[in-house]
């Protein structure tokens, strides 16, 4: 099986953490070719989607030569994802793209959880100064505010009426009330830990919680959260089964979502990570289900 990666450059991965270095190192343990490219490798001639990658030493080759494709690329997603996007999508048929490239353009990772609005804490989003104040009275005086572009717990603000900065944190995230941001009702429970749950095929397959440090809002572990073990409670469970059909029908196969008290606060798609940091702690290799899936979907096609 030759399989084509679309991720970061070298300087932007961390072999000891990177979710997509171990499904690489698995795939060739197993002997499949795997290539890796950069967005900016990708073209279109006529109909057909090419790629510059590193074994051909830069020779264009159809992505209709591999098996699957998987796109991995770390947010943000911005004008240059999306026009990777938009070429993925012209390979439709010839190979198998892991996300679906569609459902990536679809799913923005934030607004992605109001398709089950039973599942998430009280959350507004907005850009009106005006509208987060009241949402932070609404919500009992704390809340968390986020933009809907970021990632790795970029521009995340815990929000207090107590906090003489707030009018400032809302004016600094909101760029004076331009962009769009979302507000979510605090959680308590944050302080125990944001669990990570990594879905295959809507699948629970492994979970971390991260837990953040004392003198910190955030969790993510690359802003020094730790990480620890856990286990998936019924209600993790109600989370997951709920959301497996619509992942299914977006083509969204390998997906990290975030739970905080019992509460989705988002749906991780374009390149979740923690298979490193689960299997540590649980013993497990999760990169080894991962390419035992794509192999059933290759063989399946």
């Amino acid at each position: 099986m030759r399989v084509l990666v679309v991720m970061d450059g070298p300087a932007r991965i961390h072999p000891e953490t990177d979710t997509t270095v171990v499904i690489i190192d698995e795939a060739r343990r197993r002997g499949h070719a795997v290539d890796t490219c950069q967005p900016d490798a990708l073209e279109l001639d006529g109909d057909d989607v090419l790629v510059r990658a590193g074994s051909d030493g830069g020779a264009a080759t159809s992505l209709g030569e591999f098996a699957a494709v998987l796109m991995r690329k770390d947010p943000p997603f911005d004008l240059d994802y999306y026009f990777a996007t938009l070429l993925l999508e012209r390979a439709r048929g010839r190979t198998l793209v892991v996300n679906d490239p569609r459902g990536l353009r679809e799913a923005n990772e934030k607004l992605y959880i109001f398709n089950f609005p039973s599942l998430i804490a009280p959350t507004r989003v907005t850009r009106s100064l005006a509208g987060l104040k009241r949402a932070l009275a609404d919500f009992g005086g704390q809340m968390i505010v986020k933009p809907l572009d970021g990632c790795g717990g970029s521009g995340v603000f815990h929000v207090r009426t107590d906090d003489r900065n707030t009018n400032s944190i809302l004016e600094t995230v909101t760029c004076d009330g331009t962009r769009l941001v979302m507000a979510q009702r605090y959680l308590p429970e944050a302080r125990e830990g944001d669990k990570r749950i990594l879905l295959l095929d809507g699948e629970p397959i492994g979970a971390v919680l991260r837990v953040p440090r004392a003198d910190e809002t955030r969790g993510n572990l690359h802003v020094g959260g730790t990480a620890t073990k856990t286990t998936l409670t019924p209600r993790d469970l109600e989370i997951c089964s709920t959301l497996a059909p619509r992942l299914r029908a977006d083509g969204l196969y390998l997906v990290g979502i975030d739970v905080i008290g019992g509460w989705l606060t988002e749906v991780n798609v374009t390149s979740p990570t923690g298979v490193q940091e689960i299997d540590r702690l649980e013993g497990a290799r999760l990169e080894a289900r991962i390419v035992d899936w794509l192999e059933r979907r290759v063989a399946a096609r």
